[in-house]
């Protein structure tokens, strides 16, 4: 008998918990309810948000392993913090394999939605936005995950934000796939980080479509490995919104993609139209820094296959008139500082190489000058492999 007991106890202790579905819906109470059932979830568990608005007063957490997080579709979900008490995060996810679809985060007062050190982590047709349009006082990042990998942003739509759309930092194993950005200062941002496709979104009216960057003084650093491929970076002309000292504060309104002080960059098959300063920048960072370990200057970045519509007529620089005047009115449509090494422009446009000879060298000081082409192919990037798991939890 006693025998008996020990098995059967045995078993239930090695059988798994059933996953289960925790239904939150809208309506009085929601910053409490919501709160308490990304608390009591458990791996394995849905927490399913109902159609309407939630009032939410603070910000929301999750940090539960394998928890899904699903409304009833980004226009139907809304998480609203227009009334929040804090300066945090709308929500902050910090567990692992977490998947956030089909539902809107509006309003916050600090980032939209942040995950921090969340491997495999999957954000599916999520929207982010600021109602108020463009504003320095609105949230830095829409879609930030940082200090993870296996990280997946597709379908989703941000708005507003005073740094980045979509930010991915110091990260590893990434797609960014098929998402808008809309009237954000950077669009899509990948920093400091390694292995990443960013491909087939929108990039519209923001100050710049696309940045692929890599910053001192970072836990991780030497960003390389990017492809910037099949994206439609159409009209990114908003006069630049972020707060004075951040760094996209500098980025020129009207920049398409700006590679700087990043390696392996491959910027193929995109269409690049309407951006006033330029379709591409490439360049060092200009900053002063302290870091020995950190090396300012962009490496083998390969341009190739791109559409290119009307670009340059408006450059947001000091002294970007001036060298528009000297090129017929406006700006080629790539622009090298030539601090680099390794640039390969194999579409045949015009590239304005500014000829300056160090770090930090201001554009008054540039000898600029069409840059000769190469011609030449670069050896392709190997695609980004996210674990099956991660698709398989969208089914």
């Amino acid at each position: 008998m006693i025998r008996t007991l020990m098995a059967v106890s045995a078993l239930c202790f090695s059988m798994p918990v059933l996953a289960k579905t925790i239904s939150v819906e809208a309506g009085a109470d929601a910053q409490e309810r919501l709160q308490e059932a990304l608390i009591l979830a458990e791996p394995g568990d849905v927490v399913t948000l109902g159609a309407g608005t939630f009032e939410l007063t603070d910000g929301l957490s999750l940090d539960v392993d394998r928890v899904t997080v699903r409304g009833a579709g980004m226009d139907q979900t809304i998480l609203s913090f227009a009334g929040q008490l804090g300066a945090g995060e709308g929500l902050l996810v910090t567990s692992d394999d977490v998947v956030l679809r089909d539902f809107a985060v509006e309003d916050s007062k600090g980032d939209g939605i942040k995950s921090k050190g969340a491997d495999r982590i999957v954000y599916h047709a999520v929207r982010v936005e600021w109602t108020g349009g463009p504003k320095a006082s609105n949230g830095a990042y829409g879609i930030y995950p940082v200090e993870a990998s296996d990280i997946l942003v597709q379908d989703s739509v941000v708005r507003g934000a005073s740094d980045a759309g979509i930010y991915v930092g110091q990260s590893k194993n990434i797609i960014v796939r098929r998402n808008t950005a809309i009237e954000n200062v950077a669009g899509i941002e990948i920093e400091n980080s390694y292995d990443a496709e960013v491909t087939e979104n929108l990039l519209n009216k923001n100050t710049g479509g696309i940045l692929v960057f890599d910053l001192p003084n970072l836990p991780q650093m030497g960003g390389h490995n990017v492809l910037v491929a099949r994206n439609a970076i159409i009209d990114n002309n908003t006069a630049n919104f972020a707060p004075e000292g951040n760094i996209v504060a500098g980025v020129p309104a009207g920049t398409g993609v700006m590679v700087m002080a990043n390696r392996n960059v491959h910027v193929t098959d995109n269409a690049m139209i309407n951006n006033g300063t330029t379709n591409v920048m490439v360049v060092a960072y200009t900053q002063k820094f302290d870091d020995p370990k950190y090396d300012p200057t962009p490496r083998d970045v390969y341009i190739a296959d791109n559409i290119y519509g009307r670009t340059g007529y408006a450059p947001d620089f000091d002294g970007g008139a001036q060298l528009a005047a000297a090129f017929g009115g406006a700006l080629p449509a790539i622009i090298y500082d030539e601090l680099g090494r390794g640039l390969i422009v194999s579409d045949e446009v015009p590239v304005l190489g500014l000829g300056l000879t160090k770090v930090g060298q201001p554009v008054s000081e540039a000898k600029p000058s069409l840059y000769k082409n190469s011609l030449e192919n670069a050896a392709p990037l190997q695609p980004v492999v996210l674990p099956a798991v991660m698709e398989e939890r969208l089914k």
